[in-house]
């Protein structure tokens, strides 16, 4: 026979243990979202907390002062009065969490580990690493990966993750790219993080960039902005209405590909014409070791065009300082990046045009052919509000964007209070940023 009172007393004690953890796991989740809010507002009250994550003040008040128990994060004084009481602030505590960012492009890879205040705290490991076919790039990738945070003086319980920025068409859910490190339809962050021993995110390059400068660049305020990813192809992150878009299926931003030439170059892409086949940095690069050899008077003349990084910085260079092919060079780029842009000004109308990217350290130099551009291929009515502006973070916009990509999945990761006790030294951040 059925003892119906130890039933009862069986089911409540299992549905109390059920609800119990959904309660922990809502309040974890809700700290997480502190945290994030914290590492891209940087310093915050307890009002400002409540009202991101959609919580009354007493309830955001408490889950602070567990953290602040916990050890994630510190009181950094008081916020400038508005006329009442001034409000205490936190941010995220010094050296208890730690991110691996990556940036990647066609050619180059830079792996940096960085804190929760954007500091570098180990210096930027770069390596060549060609991604077009190339079967080994995410075996190489993962074993600099696990090589970097074996060399970091940071305990590993304190990464959190690794957030990886490429070019190509990412499909961020599924975790692969299917222009480059293609791995027969496996996923490229499950590969990398079996490795490495932590999630692992991977995005677009220009998409990233785009984030970095809506979090913590020239787009933050904002709504509606398009960042050019200025470097070996032209990439396009866009932000619309305060947020990143990414399309349907996370491809939006193909920028390089829109055909605006009749040239009969053929494109990376298989299509001939395309806005790259006219404006990347490579054909930046080509022009000017074409005119070298046509006999063009420049202080290139003696430039080894062998290392594309190294070229592209020494034209840049030689522009600012009043080198006339140099800066003619950039003329061209500008322009026809400018007429692709036109294009874009009469679709999204945006706010502002931000120049990232390594591209983006020519500034003025490039800016002024661009603008000249839309000067002449844009409707006046649409484009007079649009600003073009240089990024200030710049070509450290990438590896900020990879760390922000890796906060930004920061409710799916588990954190432990444990692992910030007892807390190490602080490592101090680099003087110089390492690039």
């Amino acid at each position: 026979m059925v003892n119906t009172k130890s039933y009862l007393n069986l089911y409540h004690n299992q549905m109390a243990i059920i609800l119990g953890k959904v309660v922990k796991n809502k309040k974890d989740i809700d700290k997480k979202k502190i945290l994030k809010e914290l590492y891209f507002g940087d310093s915050l009250s307890s009002a400002e907390l409540g009202k991101y994550i959609h919580k009354s003040l007493p309830l955001a008040t408490k889950l602070i002062y567990e953290l602040l128990d916990e050890g994630f994060i510190a009181e950094t004084g008081f916020a400038t009065s508005t006329g009442g009481r001034r409000p205490q602030t936190f941010a995220i505590a010094q050296n208890v969490m730690y991110v691996v960012s990556v940036a990647m492009d066609q050619l180059i890879t830079k792996i940096a580990i960085m804190d929760m205040q954007n500091n570098f705290v180990s210096a930027v490991e770069r390596i060549e690493l060609p991604l077009a076919k190339n079967d080994e790039a995410v075996a190489i990738l993962s074993e600099k990966i696990v090589d970097v945070i074996k060399k970091a003086a940071i305990p590993k319980e304190k990464i959190i993750g690794v957030g990886i920025a490429m070019p190509g068409f990412v499909n961020i859910q599924k975790g692969i790219n299917y222009s480059f490190l293609f791995t027969d339809n496996k996923s490229i962050s499950k590969i990398i993080a079996d490795k490495v021993g932590m999630p692992v995110y991977i995005d677009n390059d220009s998409s990233l960039i785009a984030l970095a400068e809506l979090r913590f660049g020239a787009v933050n305020q904002k709504k509606n902005v398009m960042v050019l990813n200025i470097g070996w192809g032209v990439g396009l992150g866009l932000v619309l209405n305060g947020e990143l878009f990414r399309g349907h299926d996370g491809f939006a931003g193909e920028f390089s590909h829109i055909p605006l030439f009749n040239n009969n170059k053929l494109c990376a892409c298989g299509k001939s014409g395309c806005l790259e086949t006219e404006t990347s940095l490579i054909v930046l690069i080509e022009k000017a070791k074409e005119g070298i050899k046509a006999g063009r008077l420049s202080r290139l003349s003696s430039l080894s065009f062998d290392d594309y990084e190294k070229a592209s910085e020494a034209i840049i260079l030689a522009a600012h300082e009043g080198d006339q092919f140099a800066a003619e060079l950039f003329r061209d780029i500008g322009y026809n990046i400018g007429r692709g842009v036109a294009v874009l000004i009469h679709l999204l109308n945006p706010e502002v045009v931000i120049l990232s990217g390594r591209g983006s350290a020519a500034g003025k130099i490039l800016k002024a052919p661009i603008q000249q551009a839309l000067n002449e291929h844009s409707i006046p009515i649409l484009a007079q509000n649009t600003t073009i502006e240089v990024s200030a973070i710049g070509y450290q916009a990438e590896l900020i964007g990879a760390a922000a990509l890796v906060m930004e999945n920061l409710e799916s990761i588990p954190l432990n209070s444990k692992q910030l006790i007892p807390a190490i030294a602080r490592v101090p951040k680099l003087a110089v940023q390492p690039f």
